[in-house]
């Protein structure tokens, strides 16, 4: 078993391998989920429960037992770390972005990932994570914003 120390980390990989190359299957969808809870709306029941501005318990829960085998984290040649991720949706269908729920705490895990070439957000990164760009740069991964 493969496994994260840091959850929003994950999240980034879980963006490229479910939404992006589509290799991670099936792809989760929250409201899907919470329609079979019987929730029709899930942006109005995100604001009736006061849960705007955190990952919501189940999605929490999906990502955290999610497997991820080597084999699939071997294919990983880049990471993207933007507002607008799918993963960052189906965690917090409200988020607005505007604070620090889904910031990297730690690049602990790249380790995992031996192919990774290529970081898209990079300097937001290291806005989070100062000393994130030597980091990426020591491991030979370049850097866009």
């Amino acid at each position: 078993m493969t496994a994260f120390r840091d959850f929003n980390f994950k999240l980034l990989v879980v963006e490229q391998l479910m939404y992006g190359d589509e290799t991670l299957t099936p792809a989760f969808s929250m409201a899907e989920h919470m329609r079979a809870r019987g929730v029709e709306d899930l942006h109005d029941y995100v604001w009736e429960k006061g849960l705007e501005y955190t990952v919501l318990d189940e999605a929490r829960a999906y990502f955290e037992q999610l497997e991820i085998p080597a084999e699939l984290l071997a294919t990983v040649e880049e990471l993207t770390f933007d507002g607008g991720n799918q993963v960052f949706m189906e965690c917090a269908p409200v988020w607005d972005g505007e604070d620090d729920l889904f910031d990297v705490r730690s690049l602990d895990d790249l380790e995992l990932l031996p192919n990774l070439k290529r970081f898209i957000g990079g300097y937001a990164l290291d806005h989070m994570l100062p000393g994130s760009l030597e980091t990426l740069a020591a491991r030979g991964i370049a850097v866009e914003d």
